[in-house]
């Protein structure tokens, strides 16, 4: 009878470690482009994803970051380094440009007027959403150490997490999708 139990108790533990590593239902996303239409697709995916019941992680890094950056809020003490970054990058959502077809502002112009008339939400909205929502919001923090972005220089969003990759890793490992964009 022992040895069954013993069994028993082996079988459970594989089980336990076996549930561990099924992937969960999230999806966990490196938002690393700053340009409109990588943004606001990764938006579109995200709230997408949330409203088929999954959870949903992103991770700004690197240019990705700026997204990010709230309008008229201001840090004080940058280096000039620093504040060349912030001078050279966009401020916020409203004022990324397409990757490709920008033709100086012209096709990012014709872009958002398209989507007005669309009815495509833009990335401002579609961040508002994503918080609404219940979206996790990772900021790097090394990436913000480098560009000289500051904590009350991003916008407010429920949540906003401050980390380091170690914590989107967590995130990410048993994520049922990972995406990088």
């Amino acid at each position: 009878m022992e040895e069954l139990q013993k069994q028993i108790d082996e079988l459970k533990a594989q089980m336990a470690g076996m549930d561990a590593r099924i992937a969960s239902n999230k999806l966990s996303m490196i938002v690393f482009s700053g340009d409109l239409d990588k943004a606001l697709a990764a938006f579109i995916v995200g709230t997408g994803a949330v409203a088929m019941g999954m959870e949903v992680v992103m991770f700004f890094t690197f240019w990705g970051t700026p997204i990010l950056r709230a309008k008229g809020k201001k840090a004080k003490g940058k280096d000039p380094v620093s504040q060349m970054f912030g001078a050279m990058l966009p401020t916020g959502a409203s004022k990324l440009k397409l990757s490709s077809m920008n033709m100086g502002g012209a096709g990012t112009a014709m872009m958002k007027s398209l989507m007005t008339k669309k009815n495509v939400a833009s990335v401002d909205e579609m961040i508002v959403m994503a918080g609404e929502l219940g979206v996790k919001i990772y900021v790097c923090e090394m990436s913000m150490d480098l560009m000289g972005f500051k904590p009350e220089e991003i916008i407010d969003y429920p949540g906003l997490t401050y980390c380091g990759v170690a914590k989107f890793l967590e995130e990410a490992i048993n994520s049922k999708i990972q995406l990088f964009i």
